[in-house]
C-alpha cells in the first residue's frame, strides 16, 4: 500500500487524478482515500430490516476483505428451510465502493426480504493501489470461500450455512460489479471441469446457476451511440463519459486501452466466447444510461452466439437507479424480476450437442 501522506488543498498541482475529491492521485504516485463515505452515498436509507437478519464476517484475512451477510429471518417459515445464495458485487468503477455503503446496504437488505434469499455481499481490492485483474481474482477468491463454507463444517459459519442452498448459487453485480460477474462466468465457463476419484464425479460443492449483470460495466476504445451523447453542462448526469473514462484509466493495467479484454468483452484482442459454457445470463440496462448501448450490444452478440442470455430495460432509467434508490416502485419491480429468474434458472436445463 502507499505511503500515507498529507491530503493536498483542493486545486493543487500535485494532484493528476482526483474522484470527487474522495479518491486523489498525486504526481509522485501516491493515493490518498478520505477515510469517510462520500456524499453520494447516502446514510438516510434504512439501514435494518425486521424481515432480515445481517452481519460481516472476513473472507480473505491476509488483504482484510468482507462481506456482508444476509438472511430472510424464519418467521412462520420451516425450520431448516433452504434459500437460494445471490453472490453480490457492489459498483463503483473498480476505484469506489465499499459492502457497507448505505445505499448498497439498503438494496441488500430489500432484495434479501423481496428475492427471498440468502444475500452475500462481498468487497474487493480496489484500484489504483490494485489494478485489475486483482478485483477478479479477489471475486474467484470469494467462491473459493463460499465452496469451502458448504463442505468445512469445523470451519464454516453456522449462521450462514443453516440457511444456505449452495445448490442454487447466483452472481449478481452492479456495474463494475456486473463486469466481474462476467469475468467470473467465463473463467467459470472456461476451465476443465474437476473431477473427484469416481469417473464423471463433480467435486465442485457449490453450484452456480446464473448471472444477473446490472447495468454493467464495458467500455471501448470507439464510443457507443450512447457514449457520444452529448449533454448541456448543467444537465451532465453523474455517471458521464470523463468519469468513465477515469475510472479505466485508474484501474486498467498500465499502458492498457479501453479495448484491453478486461474492459472490452468482444475487442481486438480479446478471446472468443464461443467455446465458454455459459449458465443463463440477465442482463439489465437503463434507458437514459450512457452505458445502456453497451450493455444491449454485450447481450446480443451473446445471444447470436447461443448463450442462454435475456436482457431487460428499464426505459427512463439512469444508471444505478437501484442504489439511487433502493426502496422505490422501480427497483422493487427490478427485484420481482431477479426473483422470476432465479426461480426460471433453477429448472434451466443447457442444451446438449
Amino acid at each position: 500500500m502507499p505511503a500515507a501522506v498529507a491530503a493536498p488543498a483542493p486545486g493543487d498541482a500535485n494532484v493528476v487524478e482526483d474522484l470527487f475529491g474522495f479518491l486523489r492521485v498525486l504526481s509522485d504516485g501516491s493515493i490518498i482515500r478520505s477515510p469517510d463515505d462520500p456524499e453520494f452515498s447516502p446514510t438516510t436509507f434504512p439501514s435494518d430490516h425486521p424481515s432480515v437478519q445481517w452481519r460481516d464476517a472476513v473472507y480473505d484475512k491476509a488483504n482484510n476483505l468482507r462481506v456482508r451477510m444476509y438472511k430472510p429471518s424464519a418467521g412462520a417459515e420451516p425450520v431448516g428451510r433452504k434459500l437460494p445464495v445471490l453472490v453480490h458485487f457492489h459498483g463503483g468503477g473498480f476505484c469506489l465502493g465499499s459492502c457497507t455503503w448505505g445505499n448498497v446496504h439498503s438494496f441488500c437488505l430489500r432484495l434479501a426480504t423481496e428475492a427471498d434469499a440468502v444475500v452475500l455481499s462481498a468487497g474487493y481490492r480496489l484500484a489504483p493501489e490494485h489494478r485489475l485483474p486483482a478485483a477478479f481474482d479477489d471475486a474467484e477468491g470469494f467462491l473459493k470461500w463460499l465452496s469451502d463454507q458448504s463442505v468445512n463444517a469445523a470451519a464454516s459459519d453456522g449462521w450462514l450455512t443453516e440457511a444456505a442452498d449452495f445448490g442454487r448459487v447466483f452472481v449478481t453485480g452492479d456495474s463494475a460489479g456486473g463486469t466481474m460477474a462476467h469475468h467470473l462466468a467465463v473463467r467459470a465457463g472456461s476451465a476443465t471441469p474437476k473431477r473427484g476419484e469416481g469417473e464423471g464425479e463433480d467435486v465442485d460443492p457449490i453450484t452456480i446457476k446464473a448471472y444477473v449483470l446490472l447495468m454493467p460495466f464495458f467500455g471501448g476504445v470507439d464510443r457507443s451511440k450512447s457514449e457520444a451523447v452529448e449533454f448541456p453542462l448543467e444537465e451532465l448526469p453523474f455517471v458521464n463519459l470523463a468519469l468513465l473514462d477515469q475510472f479505466w484509466r485508474l484501474s486498467l493495467p498500465v499502458g492498457a486501452s479501453r479495448d484491453h479484454p478486461i474492459a472490452n468483452p468482444f475487442g481486438p484482442d480479446s478471446p472468443g466466447l464461443g467455446s465458454v459454457e455459459f449458465p443463463p445470463v440477465l442482463v439489465v440496462s437503463g434507458g437514459t444510461d450512457i452505458l445502456r448501448d453497451r450493455n444491449v450490444d454485450y447481450a446480443e452478440r451473446l445471444a447470436a452466439l447461443g448463450k442462454p442470455v435475456k436482457v431487460i430495460e428499464f426505459g427512463g432509467q439512469p444508471h444505478g437507479f437501484y442504489t439511487l434508490d433502493p426502496w422505490s416502485e422501480t427497483t422493487g419491480e427490478l427485484i420481482r424480476l431477479i426473483a422470476q429468474f432465479i426461480v426460471d434458472s433453477c429448472v434451466f436445463e443447457p442444451r446438449t450437442t
